[in-house]
């Protein structure tokens, strides 16, 4: 269903947003637990695994948004000394965002098998140039650049295989055909693949979601029993219909030597390298089923051999009720996550900003997209926060950055995806609701 926002839409979007300086304390326990409503910039959350209530507390709701489109001048809301500007507008479906070291934003346009290119004009404004770098894909989703600090490839993540493109900088579009490095990704389910280099440039990582919510295929014991599955493969894999799947995969560049990095992921849509230490993030939506209010979605450092409790586990020793004893030897090697999100806010995105262009506080700081789900009686998610960090590490908070894409209870006109930070600083955002594009600068960086 679309409708066409009106006057309690330009109400929302002229409120007030606090100080980009003034530090709120975070809420914690029950009164951290919130919906759209209470959504503003600078607001701060923090969740312990204790807050968590138990499953099934509420009924399993089935709440999916109505798409009405933007009223003109619309905009969302960022802190106070921040401002905002559409770049781009009439995407199909505009998802992971990546900028080139030469500053080119480029952007996966996933329903139109496409990859877009933007150069971003200097001081805002629209793009200079708006392009196709690469098309015909299926699917696309992760972008990556190797060499990273002098590209010669492009690396992009079907959601059934990972290519790459010939590059040199400044080329607006690929000058070669694509040539594949991982074949046979595990496909279906959880479609979107986003893929990283480590910071040496030795190592691809590509996420691989789950077929679905608990463990297709998975009733039965592994082909060779139990014994046999653990002693072979990594720590928490799955079988059966998941097998390769639910986790992070590492490969050399070319695309060889394949292992399974980490395992529990239910569906890690977004993937960074934190600059400060060389760890891998992943941004995780957890599983459905369980009530509004469980289990926590994350964003976490994945260590290597690290086991995150999908299908049996989630946020540590708590056990999944729908496959309650099937796994008792796994209940104390589930690692907790470094930063808890509200449940059913379907983290995507996730990019670390090095303060370049905006305030000091700034500076290390990751930001992730939240796209917002069905399964809660009321809606969360469907903004953009901030995790802070101290001395290169998490403080389990996170900070409402960019807000305002809900209008009711019922209707939405955005839905963020895509975070990346331009060469000057500014955060770019890109929304799948409306198909737009939109970059976030500090008002003293443009002085």
């Amino acid at each position: 269903m679309i409708r066409h926002c009106g006057l309690a839409a330009l109400f929302t979007f002229l409120t007030a947003v606090p100080c980009a300086f003034a530090q709120e304390a975070p809420l914690t326990g029950e009164a951290a637990f919130g919906d759209w409503k209470a959504d503003r910039p600078g607001s701060m959350r923090q969740f312990k695994p204790g807050d968590m209530p138990k499953p099934f507390i509420t009924k399993s709701a089935a709440n999916r948004p109505d798409k009405v489109s933007m009223a003109d001048q619309t905009k969302p809301l960022v802190p106070q000394g921040f401002e905002v500007e559409m770049i781009a507008s009439g995407i199909g479906n505009p998802r992971a965002a990546r900028v080139a070291p030469n500053g080119d934003l480029f952007v996966a346009d996933s329903s139109a098998s496409q990859i877009r290119l933007y150069r971003l004009a200097e001081g805002g404004g629209a793009p200079v140039e708006d392009t196709v770098f690469a098309r015909g894909l299926t699917r696309p989703y992760g972008i990556a650049f190797y060499p990273p600090d002098k590209p010669q490839w492009v690396y992009v993540a079907n959601t059934d295989s990972v290519v790459r493109f010939p590059y040199k900088d400044g080329d607006l579009s690929a000058s070669g055909e694509a040539e594949t490095i991982v074949e046979e990704l595990p496909s279906g389910g959880h479609w979107t693949r986003d893929i990283a280099f480590s910071q040496d440039g030795k190592t691809l990582y590509v996420s691989v979601g789950s077929l679905s919510n608990l463990g297709s295929g998975m009733d039965a014991t592994p082909p060779d029993g139990l014994e046999a599955w653990v002693a072979k493969t990594a720590p928490g894999a799955a079988w059966g219909d998941e097998e390769l799947r639910a986790g992070v995969l590492a490969f050399d560049p070319d695309g060889k030597n394949r292992r399974v990095f980490a395992t529990g992921l239910r569906n890690c849509s977004g993937m960074a390298v934190q600059p400060d230490n060389g760890a891998l993030w992943c941004a995780v939506n957890e599983r459905d089923g369980l009530g509004d209010n469980v289990p926590f979605e994350f964003a976490t450092t994945v260590k290597e051999n690290g086991f995150y409790g999908w299908p049996w586990f989630y946020v540590g020793s708590n056990e999944e009720p729908r496959r309650k004893g099937e796994r008792p030897d796994l209940a104390n090697k589930v690692t907790v996550p470094d930063v808890l999100i509200q449940p059913h806010s379907a983290p995507l995105g996730i990019t670390f900003h090095d303060g370049t262009g905006f305030p000091p506080g700034y500076a290390g700081s990751a930001f992730v997209a939240l796209h917002g789900s069905w399964n809660r009686g009321v809606r969360t998610g469907y903004k953009v926060v901030r995790l802070p960090f101290k001395d290169g590490k998490p403080t389990g908070a996170y900070e409402d950055f960019m807000t305002g894409f809900v209008l009711s209870d019922d209707e939405v006109w955005g839905r963020p995806v895509g975070v990346a930070v331009a060469r000057d600083g500014s955060l770019i955002v890109t929304e799948d609701g409306s198909g737009t594009i939109w970059r976030v600068t500090w008002q003293s960086s443009r002085s």
